[in-house]
């Protein structure tokens, strides 16, 4: 759903993330009882979450063509929705080998409670922390990249600079904790994605009966503010 019909190597993804046994998880039921009539698989995955270094794979070569192709699609989206000097930016933290870029993926199905991904991201940050003392790839990122699922009112947010501007309050998030994110970034952007959509879940939403146009909103976040983000996460996730 995250990336529709755009020419995102997925297959390949998914291998990688499931290689990078040192980091990630997943979001399971346990303890089916035998009694209980409802038909449930326990392997059944409801989320994950996880992070691909994209700076190291073009460096090692393995997992290159998602990584190209997930930077060409943020790229693109970028060159349409933000003046030429953001896009040339981009491109070159893309191409910085001191500053690696991760890509930062939280997926789960949509009736999943928000409340889920403060434990998530807990343990992500644990994992992370020793993948830097062991010096392995998801450990040296200085920048976190994430597509997030959003949705605005249609007809807003179509030109260049309202793009680069646009304020969180226009924007409704499918994960709602990815708005903490988006307030710390350095770099936002919204592009539309309502021509791929073939789903209700994709497409054509309303809320109040107002019609909402689905969008991917891509943000880059400093990792030296993710102290900031876990801190609202706590505030506003705990239980």
């Amino acid at each position: 759903q995250l990336f529709l019909k755009a020419p995102v190597n997925t297959a390949e993804l998914t291998n990688l993330l499931i290689q990078q046994n040192h980091i990630g998880s997943v979001i399971k039921q346990t303890d089916v009882s035998e009694d209980s009539d409802d038909d449930v698989d326990e392997d059944e995955i409801f989320g994950f979450i996880s992070l691909l270094n994209l700076t190291e794979r073009k460096r090692s070569f393995q997992g290159t063509q998602c990584a190209e192709q997930i930077k060409e699609l943020t790229l693109s989206g970028c060159a349409k929705n933000c003046e030429k000097s953001v896009v040339e930016q981009l491109d070159k933290l893309f191409n910085d080998p001191s500053r690696p870029v991760g890509l930062l993926l939280s997926e789960r199905f949509i009736n999943v409670p928000a409340q889920i991904a403060l434990p998530m991201h807990r343990q992500l940050q644990k994992e992370l922390a020793e993948a830097h003392k062991t010096n392995k790839p998801c450990g040296k990122c200085h920048f976190y990249l994430l597509i997030s699922k959003t949705f605005a009112e249609a007809g807003k947010g179509n030109s260049k600079k309202k793009q680069s501007s646009q304020k969180n309050d226009e924007l409704m998030f499918a994960n709602a904790e990815e708005e903490f994110f988006y307030e710390k970034a350095v770099l936002t952007f919204s592009y539309s994605v309502q021509e791929e959509s073939d789903s209700c879940l994709g497409g054509r939403w309303s809320f109040d009966d107002v019609p909402m146009k689905p969008l991917r909103t891509v943000m880059l976040v400093p990792c030296d503010r993710m102290g900031e983000i876990m801190a609202a996460l706590e505030e506003h996730l705990s239980v």
